[in-house]
């Protein structure tokens, strides 16, 4: 994208693997994650995903997986799916794969890499996904830190080439403004359709781009992650949204 300048959205954090985790990867690693050439989180190559797998599917992509919940607990009522996760999180990558492997799926696929950039180099030479998600990125809650936050324009018209004609956008996140920004992000690029667009309208959303409401009942197949109970627990509420490329 011309005149794109790239502010990463997250941090790599350390954290210590427990042994157990260790062992899991030392075993499993080679399986479901999938090594590619790449500069720190900065893909440089696209892996062949059908080989991968070992088979074509219908793909749904997730971008920060964290330790898998979601992802793996979709795989596993879902078997007729193929899964990439992005994550760069090391810890949370050991324990998706510790997960995959207790939950005894084959269908995930994990990929430490920064996604924004990843995404158009991916699909570039492999299949659409039919899906992707993105489920409460880091929200920067500080005013200081909202040029951080993955949601922008930008990152909407990446996953709006991301995607097939048909393909699903689904988002969600704790913080209102972030969901105000997401929508509006979505709104920006003209491929990408709000389904729910004027539907749960906030009374306090400033509707700074003339856009209110746009959001999602839940969608049934988001599970309840930690990361939606401790906003809840604070007293936030949750804004789905669920978009399409037209």
């Amino acid at each position: 994208m011309s005149g794109y300048r790239r502010i990463t959205s997250f941090v790599p954090r350390g954290g210590r693997i427990p042994d157990r985790q260790k062992r899991t990867l030392e075993r499993h690693g080679d399986t479901y994650i999938i090594d590619a050439a790449r500069d720190e989180y900065t893909l440089l190559e696209a892996p062949d995903l059908t080989a991968s797998f070992g088979r074509e599917a219908p793909l749904i992509v997730e971008i920060g997986a964290g330790a898998g919940d979601q992802v793996v607990a979709h795989a596993a009522q879902h078997p007729e799916n193929n899964y990439l996760a992005f994550e760069v999180w090391w810890p949370g990558v050991a324990s998706a794969v510790s997960r995959i492997v207790r939950e005894g799926v084959t269908n995930v696929r994990l990929i430490s890499a920064d996604a924004v950039l990843a995404l158009p180099l991916l699909f570039g030479s492999n299949p659409k996904p039919v899906e992707v998600w993105t489920f409460f990125p880091d929200p920067w809650p500080k005013a200081r830190h909202h040029k951080r936050r993955m949601i922008t324009p930008d990152f909407a018209r990446i996953v709006a080439d991301t995607l097939p004609e048909g393909g699903i956008w689904r988002l969600a996140t704790d913080w209102d403004d972030y969901a105000w920004q997401m929508r509006d992000s979505i709104a920006a690029v003209p491929e990408l359709i709000n389904l729910h667009l004027g539907e749960r309208i906030d009374d306090d959303d400033p509707a700074e781009a003339g856009i209110s409401g746009g959001f999602a009942p839940r969608w049934e197949g988001r599970i309840i992650t930690r990361f939606e109970t401790r906003g809840l627990d604070e007293g936030r509420r949750i804004h789905d949204l669920e978009v399409r490329r037209g």
